[in-house]
């Protein structure tokens, strides 16, 4: 099964595009966003969460929160290209919502195909938002690492670096049971549940790890090693579209102030030191969103390639976050470092993103694996 032409990105991939972009530049303009977010240095500031849950509500109305549920479950069964280019503009307005892991849960429900998953997801068209709860302590999801069990129809343990865990109503939980793992659907404020916060350098993101000390959970899936493997790859494809929004979001940021800040008499663009560094910039966001397209047009069209693609646009986007966020701090001079200056919000993002579900080393070593036993 090949692909379409231009990953099959049509006239509803950009109207939805375009729509998101003027939702988020309307709502919450970078100003808007730092006073938001930033509105506190203080190192020993608290961990709760700075958001809008009245734009959250109003994503929902929209019917974001449904484009990746199939229509067999009351979704819009959109294309994930359509679902990356909503994650893109999410990721250039450094937006802070449970939207990503949301839909990142909505990936791996779909996968389960169960009874329980498709009542899951039809919860998620409702507006609930969910975050996957599936690494251990050690930062590990592959297969029997898990410090969570279940039994008797109740979860123990704990799961660790769970993305915006103070803003969701639901997790998505992988614990061991007799025969192997599974996954289960909790609420957030089950009995049993308990919340702890990390201390994160994203300013637009929360962390926690979560408890559950005999908390009764709904099980979606018997057989999680499937439902991983099936989903992991949109998994690591939403969060490397996220990379190329803010990524571009620096670029275009940086080019901007290289055109008006002057420097011996000259706009600091003119000098190829400056100017060099930034069309290698724009040549990494090219490439890393051409792999992150490729990777979601692969997702619908050819799932027996799609695990190989999204090692690809993961490890690519984690590599081009790092250096262009470097790059725009850089050449944003003296203010590019202080508090006050947008860009950190954008940098700060960029580096968790990076290290999220997997760094450019790990997403290569696994691609190396693929190829590899594929040749053998």
């Amino acid at each position: 099964m090949s692909q379409p032409q231009n990953f099959g990105f049509g006239e509803e991939e950009t109207m939805l595009r375009d729509s998101a972009a003027k939702f988020f530049a309307d709502n919450l303009p970078v100003d808007q966003l730092h006073a938001l977010v930033a509105d506190e240095s203080d190192p020993h500031r608290g961990l709760a969460p700075k958001w809008k849950p009245e734009l959250w509500q109003q994503m929902v109305e929209l019917g974001w929160t449904m484009l990746a549920v199939p229509e067999s479950a009351g979704g819009l069964g959109m294309s994930s290209v359509a679902v990356a280019a909503l994650c893109e503009e999410a990721g250039r307005a450094a937006f802070p919502s449970p939207l990503l892991p949301t839909i990142n849960s909505t990936y791996l429900l779909a996968a389960c195909d169960t009874v329980a998953a498709n009542a899951a997801l039809e919860a998620i068209v409702g507006g609930t938002a969910a975050s996957p709860a599936l690494v251990n302590a050690q930062g590990s999801w592959e297969e029997g690492d898990c410090d969570v069990s279940f039994a008797d129809g109740k979860l123990s343990g704990t799961a660790a670096y769970v993305q915006d865990a103070q803003k969701v109503s639901q997790f998505l939980v992988k614990a061991k049971h007799g025969s192997g793992m599974g996954l289960y659907w909790v609420a957030s404020d089950a009995a049993g549940v308990s919340i702890h916060a990390d201390a994160i350098v994203d300013l637009t993101r929360d962390q926690a790890r979560v408890s559950f000390d005999g908390t009764e959970a709904v099980e979606v899936s018997s057989d999680a090693a499937a439902a991983l493997a099936k989903a992991m790859p949109a998994v690591w494809t939403m969060v490397a579209a996220d990379m190329v929004g803010a990524g571009e979001w620096e670029l275009q940021t940086t080019a901007e102030y290289a055109r008006t800040r002057k420097q011996f008499e000259r706009e600091i663009g003119f000098f190829q030191a400056v100017k060099h560094p930034l069309v290698n910039a724009m040549i990494d966001i090219d490439q890393s969103r051409s792999l992150v397209y490729n990777a979601a047009c692969a997702l619908d069209h050819e799932p027996e390639n799609a695990a190989k693609f999204a090692h690809m646009a993961k490890a690519s986007a984690s590599d081009m976050a790092v250096f262009v966020s470097g790059r725009a701090v850089q050449f944003h001079g003296g203010i590019g470092f202080t508090w006050e200056c947008y860009v950190h919000l954008y940098f700060k993002r960029q580096n968790h993103n990076a290290t999220l579900w997997g760094d450019g080393a790990w997403h290569r070593a696994q691609l190396a694996e693929l190829l590899m036993g594929a040749a053998a």
